[in-house]
């Protein structure tokens, strides 16, 4: 008896993989810890990513995570009062801080290779409160002087708003608890932390939206 071929085998739900999931685009999320509010003049201290995958199903999870300690640039404000808030000390050598140049350059070379693993043509920054991670993310790239960036130069998925949609809360913690996702306070304000909270988070409202049945889209003429 013949053996079946690998086409016939294995059958693949276009609706399942990430680059349809998203249109193209990779979810990676982001964390940062700073100096202060004005991503130009202010210092970026912590930056954290976690990459997710999408199982056979369809459904999302953390996959793993990259962070780095970061040193202030050249000229960078550090306001006391957020120094005071996060409980970062920039300038001790216990943190191992690299530049600002170094911490990008090591995290865009994982999302690279994993958009080509997924097919994807572009990444999409997921963070709590978008906007200030990504004009952080930013103003660093301009700085390090990095011409090819892997995101989407303005395109994000704030888990903020999303989770005002899907929870009816918008603090990080409270949405969390809301999701019954583990929140430790204490660790909060951690890149690291903060990022692998958030992403549970992302992936439990696209997964929940999935549950619901709201993914993949029905196309009602034919149903």
């Amino acid at each position: 008896m013949s053996s079946p071929s690998p086409a016939a085998a294995v059958e693949v739900d276009e609706s399942n993989l990430m680059k349809s999931r998203f249109r193209g685009y990779m979810p990676v999320v982001i964390d940062v810890e700073t100096a202060g509010f004005n991503a130009k003049t202010d210092a970026l201290l912590e930056i954290a990513a976690s990459l997710l995958e999408m199982d056979d199903d369809g459904w999302l999870s953390v996959s793993e995570t990259l962070h780095f300690h970061v040193e202030p640039f050249e000229g960078a404000n550090l306001e006391q009062a957020a120094l005071d808030f996060n409980g970062i000390r920039p300038f001790c050598a216990l943190r191992g801080a690299v530049d600002e140049s170094h911490a990008l350059k090591e995290i865009f070379k994982v999302i690279r290779k994993r958009l080509k693993q997924v097919g994807c043509h572009r990444a999409v920054m997921v963070a709590h409160n978008a906007a200030f991670d990504h004009g952080f993310v930013h103003a660093a790239i301009e700085r390090a002087n990095i011409k090819r960036s892997p995101f989407h130069p303005f395109a994000t998925f704030d888990t903020a708003a999303l989770s005002g949609l899907a929870l009816g809360q918008t603090v990080l913690a409270k949405a969390c608890e809301a999701a019954k996702i583990d929140f430790d306070n204490s660790q909060a304000h951690s890149a690291a932390y903060d990022t692998e909270r958030t992403a549970q988070l992302f992936c439990f409202i696209v997964n929940r939206y999935k549950s619901l049945g709201g993914w993949p889209l029905i196309d009602e003429e034919q149903d």
